[in-house]
């Protein structure tokens, strides 16, 4: 992989050749909101690639602010670096699955938009959490210590340490990791990575290990502990907060979430899959003040976690699944092929009250024809509750899809790509259109 530059906006610009295309098969199956397993191998595949792309862009970017960098930021970054390269070569896909963690990209992305000095060597600290994280998952041996000027140690995808003391000694040993403070204090984690409910700590509370849950019936979990699990600025107009532990919930978080996947698996088993296989975590946010239906979103940066209030029931929160799925896909898609092009114009959509940009156009157009999709198997097979919701849902849902995929056909700010994918989407809306009128 070419390493990428850092703009002058800190945005990333390969610094190699573009993205080659997508294959017109794998792209009508996207636009088409086809849940098939070599489109979701394509999708992490590309999700992968970034990540290292990212990667390497903040290996250029550190060593051409090296000279400007304290030594012991620099000693402290290259000693990360050859932990998580020894992490790759003892267990390469351990070393992926904490690359390609959501959090992961958030990270990236902070630490890469960071201004030169104190802020950047900041960022750069975040690297430690990953190797650390890595290791640990790689069943490596290591020693390293720590200083932790916010208190806490996050490992993304596995949990959070709190240190009282802000200095930790870490020992990782196939797969189980003790941690010692400066007053001696220990604790010891078992297992290939620190997994598992709960918090453990020591006798006066200075030293604690918060493990993330693991959702069930998959290897996705509940993340309520991740400093970058939520933008700073919040989510959505309101600004809604992260729901804290113990606030998050988990116990009515994991049986809504088995319930909606025995309901997502009993009605279209397929998109069932491709939400297991793509939803990596859930990040709770806190309840709004005026109540209203559950919000959710998928932050850009982070693919793969769904971030949402929790849904009344198993219906809503399989149809929030489905909807955040596809914002993940398209997010995935939008890096190996540009869809849109800047520009300002805004317009109104069914969905919203605010009016959108063409990118929030087809990002909306995109979930609600993947939930078309859904309503439309619900109408025929689901328990009678969900056929009724479905059919009303499929009604309002359609006319405001197809003037959505018109805005779209008329814009000029979407690339030859960007086109031909919402050919692909009005296709497959006339198809789901049609079957609804269709004699029984």
């Amino acid at each position: 992989m070419t390493p990428g530059a850092v703009g002058p906006e800190g945005d990333i610009r390969p610094a190699g050749p573009a993205p080659g295309p997508v294959p017109p098969g794998t792209l009508a199956a996207l636009a088409r909101t086809r849940p098939l397993p070599a489109v979701t191998a394509a999708l992490r595949a590309a999700l992968h690639a970034r990540r290292m792309l990212l990667l390497k862009s903040l290996l250029v970017r550190f060593d051409r602010a090296r000279g400007t960098l304290p030594a012991a930021v620099r000693r402290r970054f290259e000693d990360d670096w050859a932990l998580l390269e020894r992490a790759e070569r003892a267990d390469a896909p351990a070393v992926r699955a904490v690359l390609d963690y959501p959090t992961t990209g958030a990270w990236l992305a902070t630490a890469l938009a960071a201004p030169d000095g104190p802020a950047f060597a900041e960022g750069l600290a975040g690297l430690g959490a990953v190797a650390v994280a890595a290791a640990l998952r790689a069943g490596c041996r290591f020693t390293t210590t720590r200083v932790l000027p916010a208190g806490t140690l996050p490992l993304p995808g596995a949990g959070l340490l709190r240190c009282a003391r802000g200095r930790a000694r870490l020992s990782g040993r196939l797969g189980t990791l003790r941690v010692t403070d400066g007053a001696g204090r220990t604790l010891l984690l078992p297992g290939p990575a620190p997994a598992g409910p709960g918090t453990r700590w020591t006798a006066d509370g200075a030293l604690a290990w918060s493990a993330l849950y693991t959702l069930p019936g998959g290897t996705a979990v509940l993340d309520d502990v991740d400093p970058h699990r939520v933008p700073p600025g919040g989510i959505g107009p309101a600004a809604l907060p992260a729901a804290e532990r113990p606030y998050s919930d988990p116990a009515a978080w994991a049986a809504r979430w088995r319930d909606a996947h025995a309901l997502l698996a009993a009605t279209h088993p397929a998109r069932a899959a491709e939400t297991l296989a793509l939803v990596r975590a859930v990040v709770p946010l806190a309840p709004s003040a005026g109540g209203g239906p559950p919000l959710s979103a998928t932050v850009r940066t982070a693919p793969g976690a769904v971030l949402a209030q929790l849904p009344a029931d198993r219906r809503e929160l399989a149809e929030l699944l489905v909807h955040e799925t596809h914002h993940t896909k398209l997010a995935v898609l939008d890096e190996l092929v540009p869809l849109w092009r800047p520009g300002g114009s805004l317009h109104r959509v069914g969905w919203r009250r605010d009016p959108r940009p063409v990118p929030g156009v087809l990002q909306g157009a995109y979930a609600h024809l993947a939930l078309l999709d859904l309503w439309g198997k619900a109408r025929t097979g689901a328990a009678w509750a969900w056929r009724r919701r479905a059919d009303e849902r499929f009604e309002a849902c359609r006319e405001q899809v197809a003037e959505a995929l018109s805005v779209l056909a008329e814009s000029d700010e979407l690339t030859p790509c960007g086109r031909e994918f919402v050919r692909h989407m009005g296709s497959h809306h006339a198809r789901l259109a049609g079957s609804a009128h269709a004699p029984g």
